[in-house]
């Protein structure tokens, strides 16, 4: 399918400009572009329109998972008919292995796997198998170790109606793909079988489980089910099952990849006990020992990341599969706020390399363990053949590869200009915010308010709500979905004032919000840097009353030319809005939960009864009649067994009764 962009909008401002440039650039060859657009200018409409004139495969990477999460309800909003994925990290918590040798202490690795996550993984990779209409959005995780796409693909199970397949050859078939039997209870990643029928729940689907029904070996029915109600989806005429995990291994790999063990292990050895080591040597080999044994005896142990290398067959130094492996060779690349994701591609290799050689120095692994790890830039850049870097503030680095192939995009289509920035002394910062903080609140909008650490983040939280501000904290501690709801409920109103370090800068959308406030604007380093002042000055810049102030004794560098970058860019919207008649306007965006639909879509929503109540009756004697009429739907709902309307009633009949008690009647 081609991809089909569905919205109302028409490209305006510097839109046009910027999509055509784009396009070009990529039709030409064009290895490297920037899209230089401020902070509203609708970057992400244009990276669509760009992705549905160019019509092939797109990866966008985010520095974060909610950055991710935003992105990924507006994709999808602007691709309904597309596959658009999520592929983000799958552990809600994540404690890597490690050794601290000046204190001798060894961590094992401990982790918490979010099931959806996991379950979106899957869904990327195979639509990107199964279709060519796909954008994946994703963080730069992307770039860690996947598993080789070529054994994912080949371990596929390919079932057609009509076709021949043995029952027990295709049990056996599903289990090699990590299928487990449970006749019970159908989930993801499950199957069963009843005589000649086998369901089975691939791990990438979302509310619906495949039906296979046999007649001696032929297929004689493929259907898509409701795993819940088993009613019928959709008559399929084939149909691929795709592995549980993407760390598959064919028998004669793992084989193969037990040899390689073992060949390595004995090479070791002498190395560390040459060198002095025997403590060393004594616990890599009781430890790879005892891997060999659970790979041959059940195809698995902990830890198998580490033998990735052997497992897949790969020569020494050479860089694992990932994501991008799995995308054909003419998609396109966009990495949004660049200036902060392509520092942590070299960032995650450097980090990760680090702790792995402490633990192959000191016997935790083999040396063949530093090849499970995240892809080099350069390794990166050579993976991706056509890349767009997308921020308000790109780096020197970025613009550099993409030499003249630069599209700026300054004018926004609802005429808003860069906030207007105010230095204020900081000696007083913290009564003198107070006062604009409950102004804001009083007119019914947001503030931001960066601090320079956590803990100045949390006390000033503290002492905020002791003098009646509605204010919350969000820093690094906080998790991504709290940090989501965060957000949220800043947006819906439920609190006025939310505070920070560097969580609230790239690409986050709060039209609500009416002053940001940066505390120590002029202690110069990371936070306050040009790019990160911009950025921060930024999110002010989709309300049209937008302001910034800025606590400082003195006006830095960094400072004076993040508001020169401000003003320039006022002055060029202005003359736009002069030219072509335009008052400025709110940016108006709906709130949508993004990470509810990513987080929460293998739930259904039961509205509780005080939703569904409505008006109670006045009369008691209606009251009464109600509360009989529903008792007695209950029963009847339960006697045909339509169990889940019959709790539905069940629950109003308890809310009637608490009523009828409130009023003084007997239930």
């Amino acid at each position: 399918m081609p991809f089909e962009l569905d919205t109302e909008f028409k490209p305006s401002g510097d839109q046009p400009q910027a999509i055509g440039g784009l396009l070009s650039g990529l039709e030409a060859g064009t290895a490297r572009q920037v899209l230089r657009g401020v902070t509203g200018s609708g970057k992400t409409y244009t990276m669509a329109q760009v992705i549905a004139g160019w019509n092939r495969p797109a990866l966008i990477v985010a520095p974060n998972k909610v950055l991710a999460a935003q992105l990924y309800a507006e994709f999808k909003s602007l691709f309904p008919r597309n596959a658009v994925e999520y592929f983000v990290s799958y552990y809600d918590y994540y404690q890597p292995e490690a050794y601290v040798a000046t204190s001798d202490t060894y961590i094992e690795k401990d982790a918490s796997v979010n099931e959806t996550l996991d379950r979106l993984r899957n869904a990327a990779t195979r639509s990107l198998l199964e279709r060519e209409d796909v954008v994946i959005v994703a963080s730069v995780s992307c770039i860690y170790g996947l598993g080789s796409p070529d054994s994912y693909r080949d371990m596929g199970v390919s079932i057609s109606r009509g076709g021949e397949v043995d029952r027990d050859d295709l049990l056996r078939s599903l289990a090699r793909i990590q299928y487990r039997r449970n006749p019970i209870d159908l989930r993801p990643g499950a199957m069963r079988s009843r005589g000649d029928v086998v369901e089975v729940f691939p791990a990438y689907e979302d509310g619906r489980a495949l039906r296979i029904e046999l007649f001696g070996d032929l297929v004689e029915e493929l259907r898509w089910f409701d795993p819940l109600t088993g009613e019928v989806l959709k008559e399929l005429d084939e149909v691929t099952v795709w592995p549980v995990g993407h760390y598959v291994t064919p028998e004669d790999r793992l084989r193969s990849a037990v040899e390689g063990i073992q060949e390595e292990l004995k090479a070791t050895l002498p190395v560390l006990r040459s060198e002095g080591k025997l403590l060393e040597a004594q616990r890599l080999e009781q430890r790879t020992r005892y891997d060999l044994e659970m790979l041959r005896e059940i195809g698995f142990c902990s830890g198998i990341e580490n033998y990735s290398r052997h497992l897949d067959g790969r020569a020494a130094g050479e860089p694992p599969a990932c994501l991008l492996d799995y995308f054909p060779e003419d998609f396109v690349v966009f990495l949004d706020e660049c200036h902060v994701t392509l520092p942590q591609v070299g960032g995650m290799f450097r980090g990760d390399r680090s702790r792995k050689q402490t633990l192959v120095e000191h016997g935790f692994r083999l040396p063949s363990a530093l090849d499970n790890r995240p892809l080099r830039p350069e390794e990166f850049a050579a993976l991706v053949p056509r890349m767009v870097y997308v921020s308000a503030t790109p780096g020197p680095a970025e613009l550099e590869q993409a030499g003249s192939a630069v599209v700026d995009q300054i004018v926004r289509p609802t005429g808003l200009m860069d906030p207007q920035v105010e230095i204020r002394p900081a000696e007083h910062q913290v009564d003198d915010l107070l006062a604009e903080l409950n102004a804001v609140a009083a007119d019914g909008s947001r503030a931001l308010v960066t601090t320079l650490t956590k803990r100045m983040a949390e006390d000033l939280t503290d002492y905020f709500k002791g003098l009646g501000v509605r204010c919350r904290y969000m820093h690094s501690d906080i998790d991504a979905l709290e940090r989501h709801a965060l957000i949220r409920d800043l947006r819906l109103g439920v609190f006025d004032t939310l505070i920070g370090i560097n969580l609230l800068r790239e690409g986050l959308d709060l039209p609500e919000v009416r002053l940001v406030a940066v505390l120590d604007a002029d202690k110069e380093g990371f936070l306050r840097s040009e790019t990160s002042l911009v950025q921060t000055m930024g999110r002010a810049a989709r309300n049209v009353d937008g302001r910034v102030i800025l606590y400082a004794d003195r006006t830095t560098r960094s400072m004076q030319a993040a508001m020169d970058v401000t003003g320039n860019r006022r002055a060029v919207q202005e003359a736009w809005n002069r030219k072509h008649g335009i008052t400025p306007q709110t940016v108006k965006s709906d709130i949508k939960d993004a990470l509810a639909s990513i987080y929460e879509a293998d739930y259904a929503g039961v509205p509780t009864v005080e939703e569904e109540a409505g008006d109670l009756p006045l009369d008691a004697a209606a009251l009464r009649a109600e509360i009989v009429e529903t008792r007695e739907a209950m029963l009847d709902a339960a006697r045909q067994e339509a169990f889940e309307d019959a709790a539905g009633l069940r629950d109003r009949v308890r809310f009637l009764e608490e009523a009828e008690l409130e009023r003084g009647g007997t239930a």
